[in-house]
């Protein structure tokens, strides 16, 4: 039977693990998982979402890796990470801005300091799309996405919803809804034109729900309550790594184009940035992960990335 040693990641010391170094015995079949299980039986203040553990490598370890893929008598330093919080609530509470923030920029239009106004077309349509993607976005998290680490720091929330709720629900609503956009300011112009609106709309629907298509995939190729990792194929994956950030772009270019304000395009530029950071890594996980066996296709944006 393997025997496991726990010790302190860099010799610091754990307010909720005080009695290493230990020992602990398992079985070859037994994974990570298990050993943090154990450890946490030892020190019920350490919940096993807490727990990092590592080779002297440095190298962390997942936790569906076996004890005895692991050297003989092998030493893991084990780290507190800190108050930890799902990721599905924490997908939930990033949408949830713009939700909350932008019908108080329609809505209440007194906000601007100019008195009441007609909202243009423009802007009555945008609103809806607005509010219908990040509904999907909702409705996705808590019914289709499943995720491969169940939580992160709870500090972090603040800083992810940032994007959400200051980028998205008050720099992008806040310029969008505005007097400077009425229907008597748009009136005559390109974006008060129904056939330019409605053919965008459409562009705007197809993209969403390709978009929706592409999570259902990547649901579909994960077991519940798995890690487990499969190349994806089907519907925009033939061709592309991450088809559903090229759809989820294209939405909001047609959003852009509707609405053509400086504060859409900061918002699709700083999005659409994060996205291809994102499709890289994981285009690059895929090949070494799968190697030979992974289909040549583009990252993200076809004949470009």
């Amino acid at each position: 039977m393997p025997t496991v040693k726990i010790e302190y990641a860099n010799g610091k010391k754990i307010p909720t693990a005080k009695a290493l170094p230990m020992s602990l015995t398992f079985k070859p079949t037994d994974t990570i998982a298990d050993v943090k299980k154990d450890i946490n039986r030892h020190f019920p203040r350490l919940p096993v979402t807490r727990q990092r553990l590592a080779l002297e490598s440095k190298e962390v370890l997942d936790e569906d890796r076996t004890v005895g893929s692991l050297p003989d008598n092998v030493t893991l330093y084990l780290k507190d990470l800190g108050p930890q919080i799902s990721w599905r609530t924490v997908f939930i509470v990033e949408y949830l801005g713009p939700l909350l923030i932008a019908p108080l920029f329609y809505h209440f239009p007194q906000i601007y300091g100019k008195g009441t106004f007609k909202h243009s077309e423009m802007q009555t349509l945008v609103y809806g799309l607005v509010m219908l993607h990040y509904l999907k976005r909702e409705f996705e998290t808590v019914f289709v996405h499943r995720f491969s680490h169940a939580t992160m720091p709870a500090f972090n929330i603040i800083k992810n919803s940032a994007h959400y709720w200051f980028l998205s629900g008050l720099f992008l609503s806040g310029s969008t809804f505005g007097p400077w956009y009425s229907a008597s300011k748009l009136s005559g112009t390109l974006r008060d034109n129904a056939g330019y609106l409605k053919g965008l709309t459409a562009v705007w629907a197809f993209a969403e729900l390709s978009n929706l298509i592409c999570h259902i995939t990547l649901r579909n190729l994960r077991p519940a309550g798995t890690r487990t990792r499969a190349i994806p194929y089907g519907y925009g994956f033939n061709w592309i790594s991450c088809p559903n950030y090229t759809f989820e772009t294209l939405a909001w270019c047609s959003v852009l184009a509707m609405t053509l304000d400086p504060a859409v395009a900061i918002f699709l530029a700083v999005s659409t940035g994060q996205m291809i950071l994102w499709a890289i890594k994981k285009h690059k996980n895929y090949k070494k992960e799968f190697g030979k066996d992974y289909p040549k296709r583009w990252v993200m944006i076809p004949f470009i990335l």
